[in-house]
């Protein structure tokens, strides 16, 4: 099956204004998340979609594909739909453009499911919680999975929820169990360009988790565990941590 990942890419960002064109050692980092993306053994080719000419002119710069999408999209899944439609393959990847440090290892685990199993529609990744903070915090995505991980639910606040959280948790995160959403997602190509046609649902708004849509229209999701660590930039201090592992590495 010929497998795509697309890299949706916004210049607009509330805390961090041209995220995707900022420095990394040397490089802007829209680059970084498109060379790793490419050392994907699953993947066949490798698009960078945004609505600004000047990511667009900095992947063409490297060397990378780019393609120009509308600007009215109200979320990256829409700008993959857009891309999805003019493709010829069989699965989309939807890889964030604010992750440089993206592991190839991730985007094959994430995909291998959906060349197995033609019945999956689409996949994603999860990984245990290792921080108590993140137990807490509402940035930070959690799922739970059923025992053959598919998707039961997805949610900010902690699930699952101890019944004894407070000593559980600060004695032992992962005795707790809970785990964290990686934002990496694998579609099938017709399912990707139907998906933002689905109506918008009560849970989706209520979370303001898109992935709750596909739930609550009966679609599965399959979920996979990694051990793999995602180092996603939403801050100019997220870019310093990041510079600080490249160079520690």
């Amino acid at each position: 099956m010929v497998v795509t990942a697309i890299i949706p890419a916004r210049f607009a960002s509330t805390r961090f204004p041209g995220k995707p064109l900022a420095d990394l050692m040397g490089k802007p980092m829209i680059q970084w998340v498109y060379e790793r993306t490419m050392q994907a053994e699953v993947v066949n080719r490798v698009i960078v979609a945004t609505d600004d000419r000047r990511i667009y002119d900095a992947v063409q710069t490297f060397g990378g594909e780019a393609v120009m999408t509308r600007s009215d999209h109200p979320t990256g899944t829409d700008r993959l739909a857009e891309v999805a439609s003019s493709l010829k393959c069989d699965l989309i990847v939807n890889v964030q453009g604010d992750e440089p440090l993206i592991d190839p290892a991730m985007i094959e685990a994430a995909v291998r499911p959906l060349l197995n199993d033609p019945a999956i529609a689409m996949g994603t990744l999860k990984t245990p919680i290792r921080d108590s903070r993140e137990c807490l915090s509402p940035h930070v995505v959690k799922v739970v999975t059923d025992q053959n991980d598919f998707a039961l639910y997805f949610s900010r606040s902690l699930i699952p929820f101890p019944r004894d959280f407070y000593e559980e948790m600060e004695a032992n995160p992962l005795k707790v169990g809970a785990f964290k959403h990686i934002g990496l997602y694998v579609y099938r190509r017709d399912f990707l360009i139907d998906y933002p046609r689905l109506p918008s649902t009560p849970l989706e708004r209520t979370e303001s988790l898109e992935q709750l849509r596909a739930l609550e229209h009966g679609y599965r999701i399959k979920v996979v565990t990694t051990d793999l660590i995602s180092h996603g930039v939403d801050t100019p201090e997220d870019l310093d941590r990041v510079r600080g592992l490249l160079q520690s590495s």
